[in-house]
């Protein structure tokens, strides 16, 4: 499958509300979240989907790692 190229204004559609998709992006990177259970309804904590995670990163639990669950679908540009 070859990566899509997205906007942040197109990647905004894919907020679990606009589109049944589900996706964020961390370091340019658009990975799939849709059949996440932490992102029902395109929001996780304070955290909204369809949005660049990067910045928010370091008031995460967890590692960037967490990132290696789901797939990457495309390139934030």
């Amino acid at each position: 499958m070859s990566l899509q190229t997205l906007t942040r204004s197109q990647l905004a559609l894919h907020n679990g509300q606009d589109k049944p998709t589900i996706y964020v992006a961390f370091q340019q990177r658009i990975y799939d979240v849709t059949n996440s259970r932490l992102w029902r309804d395109g929001k996780h904590y304070q955290h909204w989907a369809g949005q660049d995670l990067t910045a928010e990163l370091s008031d995460a639990p967890h590692t960037e790692k967490v990132f290696e669950r789901f797939e990457q679908i495309g390139t934030l540009v």
